[in-house]
């Protein structure tokens, strides 16, 4: 009978931006490594060893998953775990103290006592998916650009355009089928999939899009959602000069969908019709408003997928 097995192995992992830090309960085993594709290798070659029930590592952001892609591969079973959840859990057993070697050994500690659901999904199916909504912003833009051709052009060239944009609407429809399908396999995707498109507005290519390439939102704050996604405005000032403020930055991808996604939400959402319309009122110009409009639906999924609830259009004007 395997020994480990008895002992109940669970490994936490806490990430850093240049190290990971790595502990196994209850072997009370330490070590770190770098968090490259080096230390990774060496972290999971001596994690594997001892046959872990569980790696649990905190969502915390991009940093983690070159890790959850090795434990993957090494077929190592692994937790993507909220972060709000281990630190609901370091409060109610009362540890307060914190340093890489506790982190680490606290994550373990919840593992070990929670036992969290495995992380089913793969994690190559992320990169598939931020790949699929790429691929679609690439092939609507070439959409537009043939079918502002065909209202300039000649009619007697139409033809030439005509099985282009017909090409354009299969792959586009192909792509769509092939984001819905992988959101179908996962039971994960699922879950945010249905709660991002419980709000009116949301479709599912905002939901791949946010959940392909936004992981963080529901476990950052409202301030880092915004700035994540690039809606958080940017003040420029410099002594007597008082500029416009700006967005930049961010993850483009998403706030061009979002951007897309919130033309329709102003006209079938009551909350975003009302912000909007109030905004204009108050002499904002369209894009400002609209843009202000993308930083609340931010604000509101983050607090959507923190909670696990559903769209709530009361809870949303507040």
């Amino acid at each position: 009978m395997n020994t480990n097995t008895l002992q109940n192995i669970n490994v936490g992992v806490d990430t850093g931006k240049s190290q990971l830090d790595i502990y196994i309960r209850p072997l009370d085993i330490y070590f770190t490594v770098p968090n490259n594709d080096k230390g990774i290798k060496e972290a999971v070659r001596a994690i594997a060893k001892h046959q872990p029930q569980r790696v649990v590592i905190e969502a915390t952001g991009r940093l983690e998953m070159p890790f959850i892609l090795a434990c993957d591969q090494a077929k190592l079973p692994y937790v993507i775990a909220n972060p709000l959840r281990i630190k609901r859990f370091a409060g109610a057993i009362g540890q307060r103290a914190k340093n890489d070697r506790l982190d680490a050994a606290l994550i373990a500690h919840y593992a070990e006592k929670v036992q969290p659901d495995l992380t089913e999904l793969k994690a190559e199916n992320i990169r598939l998916m931020s790949d699929l909504v790429s691929r679609r912003n690439q092939l609507l833009s070439i959409q537009t650009m043939e079918r502002n051709r065909l209202q300039i052009l000649p009619k007697n060239i139409a033809s030439t355009i005509t099985p282009i944009l017909t090409a354009l609407k299969n792959q586009i429809e192909k792509v769509e089928a092939k984001i819905t399908k992988l959101i179908d396999i996962s039971p994960e995707y699922q879950t945010k999939n249905e709660i991002l498109q419980s709000m009116p507005g949301v479709g599912k290519i905002l939901a791949a899009s946010i959940i392909s390439n936004v992981p963080e939102l529901g476990y950052i704050t409202n301030k880092q959602a915004s700035s994540l996604i690039g809606v958080a405005p940017i003040v420029r000032e410099s002594g007597r000069y008082k500029g416009r403020r700006i967005i930049q930055g961010g993850r483009t991808q998403v706030r061009t969908v979002m951007y897309m996604a919130m033309m329709s939400a102003i006209q079938c959402n009551p909350v975003f019709k009302t912000t909007y319309e109030r905004l204009l009122a108050a002499g904002k110009p369209k894009k400002v408003a609209i843009v202000a409009c993308m930083r609340k639906m931010v604000v509101i999924l983050n607090s959507m997928l923190r909670d696990g609830v559903m769209w709530d259009k009361d809870s949303a004007k507040n």
